[in-house]
C-alpha cells in the first residue's frame, strides 16, 4: 500500500504563488507515476499534470502549463503555481499509479492523498 500526504495549500491573492508538495511512502515497488488533480466546487475532477518516475520528465495539462510547473525529487512531487487566478480555487489532490504510464483519467490511479485546499481571492 502507498500513502500520499499533501501539504502547502492555503489562501492567496490573485497573482500570487503557492507550492504544493506530495510525499509518497509505504510499499513502493518499481516506478510510480505521480500526478496532481484538482476539483473545484460543482466541477469535474481535472488533471493538472504528472511526473514519470523512471524517465524523469513531467506531463503538464496544456491549459495550465504556462503558470504551473511540476517537478519531482525521488518520491516527492511538487506543484509550483504562479500567477494564480480565482478560477484556480479548488481542492488539489495528489495521485499515484504503479508503472510509468501517463494518464489523465483519475479512475486509473490507485492511490490518492487527502487533498489540500487552494483558495485564490480576487
Amino acid at each position: 500500500q502507498v500513502q500520499l500526504v499533501e501539504s502547502g495549500g492555503g489562501l492567496v491573492q490573485t497573482g500570487g504563488s503557492l507550492r504544493l508538495s506530495c510525499a509518497a511512502s509505504g510499499r513502493i515497488v518499481g516506478n510510480l507515476y505521480m500526478a496532481w488533480f484538482r476539483q473545484a466546487p460543482g466541477k469535474e475532477r481535472e488533471f493538472v499534470g504528472g511526473f514519470r518516475g523512471g524517465y524523469g520528465y513531467p506531463d503538464h495539462a496544456n491549459s495550465m502549463k504556462d503558470r504551473f510547473t511540476i517537478s519531482r525529487g525521488g518520491n516527492t512531487l511538487y506543484l509550483q503555481m504562479n500567477n494564480l487566478k480565482p478560477e484556480d480555487t479548488a481542492v488539489y489532490y495528489c495521485a499515484a499509479r504503479e508503472g510509468d504510464t501517463y494518464s489523465i483519467s483519475g479512475d486509473s490511479y490507485s492511490y490518492w492523498g487527502q487533498g489540500t485546499q487552494v483558495t485564490v481571492s480576487s
